[in-house]
């Protein structure tokens, strides 16, 4: 029996990448899958139901359950259809990973309305929408004694938590609140039998290979590993395992965020005191000026 088996997820951005070998895992160990993508493209433009549709293909060719679905979790209405189908095709909901994401890259300067909007709408909107309407379900069921053993895992980014990095203001807040928002699911939820936890993953995915700097580095890391026949620190199905373990019904933890990389897996901490200053007085500018580092 698979550590899922009988669990139903959905699983955002399902269609490459990351996403699927999520959806792969999950299938292998016994979870019933609704793989959603909306089939755009790196920046989020256009739509097409294939990469979903292969990823069903391979799970259902290997014995595993999963269904196709398309809609664009951006949106309200489309995260609310995407967790009615899985209440509908499998008769719960159990799992949400929240993994679609798009990039428009930019220097705050030259960055448009439109790019900020629309990754922040994919990212930051995409996950609550779909936790909100998961909460909703999950808080009826508990109401009806029907205590739910749920888990949302959310994917942030180093590019928000640990490493700003120049050129996506965008994203990186988007994922930094991301991370924020799943430290208030966790306290919010977890009376409804809800645990929240999120992942801050380095891969090779079409977004990373886009990205200037890393996408050569990781092609060179996969050739290497092809080559030599060694371990692939790159390879999207490194990121899997530990997702898969954060949704079964016997992980305990929640509140957390990890960062997870080839074979390292490390818990990260947020923003923390590092030195503080005090008066028993009224502060003056000056002297805040002479005291602060």
């Amino acid at each position: 029996m698979g550590a899922l088996e009988g669990r139903v997820v959905v699983i955002t951005g399902a269609g490459r990448g990351i996403g699927r070998e999520h959806a792969l895992l999950f299938a292998r160990e016994g979870a019933a899958v609704v793989v959603n993508d909306l089939g755009g493209s790196n920046s989020g433009d256009g739509a097409d139901g294939t990469p979903a549709q292969e990823t069903v293909n391979d799970i259902v060719a290997a014995g595993g359950r999963a269904v196709v679905n398309t809609e664009n979790i951006a949106t309200w209405a489309g995260a609310e259809a995407l967790l009615d189908q899985a209440i509908d095709e499998f008769g719960r909901l159990d799992v949400v990973v929240n993994n679609a994401g798009i990039l428009r890259d930019g220097f705050i300067p030259a960055l448009v309305e439109s790019d900020w909007d629309a990754v922040v709408a994919v990212h930051l909107k995409g996950h609550f929408s779909v936790i909100r309407h998961a909460a909703t379900y999950w808080k009826a069921e508990s109401k009806a004694g029907r205590q739910p053993d749920a888990a949302i895992v959310n994917t942030a980014s180093a590019s928000g938590v640990t490493v700003p990095n120049a050129g996506q203001a965008n994203y990186g807040a988007a994922k930094a609140a991301i991370a924020a928002l799943t430290l208030v699911a966790a306290d919010e939820l977890q009376r409804y039998g809800v645990r929240a936890n999120a992942i801050a993953p380095i891969a090779r995915t079409r977004l990373t290979l886009a990205t200037p700097g890393m996408g050569a580095l990781m092609a060179a890391e996969a050739a290497d590993a092809e080559a030599e026949g060694g371990f692939d620190a790159f390879s999207p199905a490194n990121i899997s395992p530990l997702v898969a373990y954060l949704a079964t019904a016997q992980c305990p933890i929640t509140g957390k965020v990890f960062a997870v990389q080839g074979g390292a897996i490390s818990e990260l901490a947020g923003w923390h005191d590092v030195k503080t200053i005090e008066t028993d007085e009224a502060w003056t500018i000056d002297d805040i000026a002479a005291r602060l580092p």
